[in-house]
């Protein structure tokens, strides 16, 4: 049984995992991410050590590492990793140094939706465009059973396209980028506004928080709207709408034929999966005439990124 090790790098911690040719994580651990970026390698090399001694080493073809920021066209070098503190990481040489396999490097986004058009939702379809709303929004493309990277490797940042002029500020430096409008983050804010503004509406989601808007988090909203918060529900269909409209200008490019919608929002269902079809089908360019692309909620979770690392690595 051939193997290879994903790694998936986060604010937090790596988890990485053996996987086999089937998607299947057979074994799986965790570790705090570094402070220090000079020693993520190492943590990294550690991490793929510890999974290693427990196979045979001639069985694991190599190692696949997803990371946040832009990595180069070569799946070599961290361009920039803001969160991680990197600038020009040559991350897959110094792991290399260390661990006898080859190895590639690759953005978390593209290596979750990798994972995801290969194992998860997006099985069996060649062109599949995945959107993770998290604090922000990353996402990935599949085209042609392909995925695509761009030039210089830093495609797919899709929740930096603009979706309102001079909008509202963004982290990364412009304004009226779509995921300040449809990402979770942007969910909590419309719900502590809504909390604030009409309270009547938001009692039972006031009630999750303590009866204070500013400690409202996702999953008060997600259980609020459940229950049927007014307000709660309100909030969700104010973001699938958002959502929706993204979806309509990237099918207007791609013209993909699914959307796999994943992230901790997701927990809504189809309280957020309703809005965003709604969205979509209104907004989608010549709605009337074209097949509209199908849209479904990511399977596998925050294993996505280890297992599409892994697979990345295989091939």
């Amino acid at each position: 049984m051939r193997l290879t090790i994903g790694v998936d790098i986060g604010g937090t911690k790596v988890a990485a995992g053996v996987v086999d040719v089937d998607g299947r994580i057979l074994e799986k651990v965790k570790h705090p991410t570094p402070v220090d970026g000079d020693a993520l390698a190492d943590v990294v090399c550690d991490t793929v050590e510890e999974l290693a001694a427990h196979h045979p080493r001639d069985v694991i073809d190599g190692v696949g590492v997803g990371i946040a920021g832009f990595v180069d066209e070569n799946r070599s070098t961290v361009v920039f990793a803001p969160n991680l503190d990197l600038r020009g990481e040559p991350l897959r040489d110094r792991i290399r140094r260390r661990i006898d396999l080859p190895v590639v490097v690759e953005n978390d986004a593209n290596a979750a939706a990798w994972g995801e058009a290969r194992f998860g939702a997006g099985r069996g379809v060649d062109h599949v465009v995945c959107v993770t709303l998290g604090t922000g929004i990353g996402g990935g493309i599949i085209l042609n059973g392909q995925l695509f990277r761009g030039r210089y490797g830093v495609g797919a940042e899709i929740g930096h396209y603009r979706v309102v002029a001079d909008g509202r500020l963004c982290g990364c430096g412009n304004r009226g980028c779509w995921e300040k409008y449809a990402s979770g983050r942007a969910l909590v804010a419309e719900a502590r506004t809504a909390a604030r503004d009409a309270p009547e509406r938001a009692e039972r989601l006031l009630k999750l928080a303590d009866g204070d808007p500013e400690r409202i988090e996702g999953h008060h909203i997600t259980q609020a709207a459940l229950e049927g918060d007014a307000a709660a529900l309100e909030c969700f269909a104010v973001i699938g709408d958002w959502v929706g409209q993204g979806l309509a200008d990237l099918a207007a490019i791609l013209d993909p034929e699914r959307f796999v919608i994943g992230g901790g929002v997701c927990e809504a269902g189809e309280i957020l999966l309703g809005p965003i079809r709604d969205s979509f089908a209104r907004n989608v360019t010549g709605g009337g005439v074209r097949t509209l692309a199908d849209i479904r909620i990511a399977e596998l979770g925050s294993a996505a990124g280890i297992v599409g690392a892994a697979d990345l690595a295989r091939r």
